[in-house]
């Protein structure tokens, strides 16, 4: 990867408002145009996405990085056959006694294509004091269209399976090692509790998955969010349902029932906190279907791509339901998974 001309251009562009046209009239995205599953050089959350698109002349792209939400890139650029991607964000600095100093601090990605389907990347992220960059290594693979969306009337479904006994926590284990369990069995419901003492080095709890696994699918679950509480249901392992109090809130893809970050529910179907909620989940196909208590919020829309926090980026092998427990309090309930089999 020719770094020095990359980060030479990235400077010029960021400092001079010159826009990319100006450099080579012969560059070409073609190749990049698309989405990528991105598996990143981390031990852990090594999970991310990336869609580059050009509209109207124009380049542009949103990316995942481990954690959070899908976020639009604030530069995307084609340099001597390379995908440059550049983000910024606008903060204050504040010096005791001196002026607040305005700053706008910048990440970038240098991509470079190797084959037709693969990617090889790396991401730049200065530190803070501005003196080094921590690099962290990346690659990617095409993720294919998802196609029409199936039709659900028509699809064969198997054998329901009950995923929680109502007794025990049998069928489920913490996905990290090393994390506390706040999750026990109380009256038939699995409780999560992640409780911080004050005063306290602060607790890492775990998430709670299933050791089965399993492919497309139909997920039944009633569930229960405190006041001002959150956690969220994985489908696979990889697509977050999310979970939380956002009773009375504007419509929003980190309200419950939404597709974290990527679908917002049509509607704001959510009870008031404290209150049995009732979600019922179908993924086929990367398609998903959400009804939350009784209403149909994400109606069979195809999913683009993992959300933060996924334990994989790749979206075709089977993986586990994974409960979030290292946010707040949470209970569920009757969680039924019915497999399609056709």
């Amino acid at each position: 990867m020719k770094s020095h001309r990359l980060i030479a251009m990235f400077l010029m562009v960021l400092f001079t408002g010159l826009s990319i046209q100006s450099f080579s009239q012969e560059e070409s995205a073609d190749p990049y145009l698309g989405m990528w599953a991105l598996t990143l050089d981390y031990s852990d959350n090594s999970a991310g996405w990336l869609e580059v698109r050009q509209e109207a002349g124009y380049l542009d792209a949103d990316l995942l990085w481990r954690w959070g939400s899908v976020e639009p890139v604030g530069s995307t650029m084609i340099a001597d056959g390379n995908l440059l991607l550049v983000q910024g964000h606008d903060m204050v600095k504040k010096i005791e006694g001196k002026p607040d100093r305005k700053l706008h601090p910048v990440q970038w990605f240098e991509v470079t294509m190797e084959g037709e389907d693969h990617i090889e990347g790396v991401a730049n992220f200065p530190h803070g004091n501005g003196l080094g960059v921590e690099r962290v290594s990346f690659s990617g693979k095409r993720i294919s269209p998802s196609g029409e969306a199936p039709k659900l009337k028509k699809s064969i479904f198997g054998d329901p399976v009950k995923l929680f006994n109502g007794k025990s926590l049998d069928g489920w284990e913490l996905v990290e090692k090393g994390a506390v369990s706040g999750w026990k069995v109380v009256d038939g419901v699995m409780v999560n509790n992640p409780e911080q003492k004050r005063g306290e080095a602060h607790i890492h709890y775990g998430n709670l998955r299933t050791t089965a696994t399993f492919e497309d699918f139909n997920l039944k679950l009633e569930v229960n969010v405190p006041a001002g509480s959150n956690s969220g249901v994985y489908l696979r392992g990889i697509y977050e349902v999310q979970v939380m109090d956002s009773y009375g809130k504007e419509l929003d893809p980190h309200n419950m029932g939404a597709l974290y970050s990527r679908i917002t529910p049509s509607e704001a179907a959510e009870k008031p906190a404290g209150e049995w909620q009732s979600m019922d989940i179908t993924l086929y196909k990367r398609h998903l279907t959400v009804i939350l208590n009784g209403k149909t919020v994400i109606d069979n829309q195809p999913v683009k791509g993992v959300t933060g926090g996924a334990l994989t980026s790749d979206q075709f092998v089977p993986g586990p339901i994974l409960l979030q427990g290292d946010h707040g309090k949470v209970s569920y309930r009757n969680l039924v998974l019915t497999p399609v089999v056709k």
